[in-house]
């Protein structure tokens, strides 16, 4: 087999001994399913509520997207804005860091305040754990351009703009890429969080019901959608960027 066959299917072997790890961890030790589902049982709840497990998926998934939507065009324009200019990257970024550093839970409270229980908190909620990556990527794709290159660009007639829009965009598009599949994941955690605080639909909120009811296969099945939808959009960002930034990975594609 391939090198790159076998990477390929790594992951789908990996996640399929796990599985039935787990499943004979269940029944050798006879685990309750109120205390720690199988995956047979976990496979058993989505089968007989997979309407209404759609349906809170649909919610969760749009409202993330539009959360994360809101967060690449501010991470973008305030990146550009902190990586264009040394100043602008001494002000701005130690308040980013400290920003990042606030747990996106303790907001989620003032957000319930502010806008009230229902999609206000999750949008935001998604919004504000996932910009950041995206801002400090940017930021530094734009910063840590060569400065040779810049001064023969400046020889060149290329004025400062032209070096940061022409030559730096372009170069910061790996980097861009890269903190697309970091925040789109957080963005699924920030919806949930806010869905299991202040929502009235979605996954967080069926998880939050499941588990106060202990219905614990009906939860794990919640968490099961969460992390497909997150893979799928991280592989739907990967494909993209390999398609649009080839000239980044030609050093990898034998390997």
């Amino acid at each position: 087999m391939k090198p790159r066959t076998m990477q390929r299917w790594a992951p789908v072997v990996t996640a399929a001994a796990l599985l039935l790890l787990w499943q004979l961890v269940c029944s050798v030790f006879a685990i309750a399913d109120y205390i720690f589902p199988s995956p047979l049982t976990i496979a058993q709840a989505m089968r007989e509520f997979a309407a209404p497990i759609a349906e809170a998926a649909w919610k969760t998934f749009w409202v993330t997207l539009l959360g994360f939507a809101i967060a690449i065009v501010v991470g973008v324009l305030l990146g550009f804005l902190v990586g264009s200019s040394r100043l602008a990257y001494a002000a701005i970024y130690p308040l980013l860091v400290g920003y990042n550093a606030v747990p996106k839970a303790a907001l989620v409270p003032i957000l319930i305040v502010w806008f009230g229980i229902g999609l206000g908190p999750g949008i935001l909620t998604a919004f504000l754990i996932s910009f950041f990556p995206i801002t400090v990527n940017i930021a530094t794709g734009l910063a840590t351009l060569e400065p040779e290159l810049e001064d023969v660009l400046r020889v060149l007639g290329a004025k400062r703009w032209d070096v940061l829009v022409k030559v730096g965009l372009p170069r910061s598009m790996p980097y861009f890429y890269a903190s697309l599949k970091v925040a789109i994941t957080l963005a699924f955690v920030g919806t949930v969080l806010a869905e299991m605080t202040a929502g009235d639909s979605g996954i967080g909120y069926l998880m939050q019901t499941a588990g106060s009811q202990q219905r614990m296969p009906l939860a794990f099945a919640g968490l099961v959608v969460i992390g497909v939808m997150a893979m799928t959009m991280y592989e739907l960002f990967s494909l993209i960027e390999t398609r649009t930034t080839c000239w980044a990975h030609r050093g990898t594609q034998g390997d």
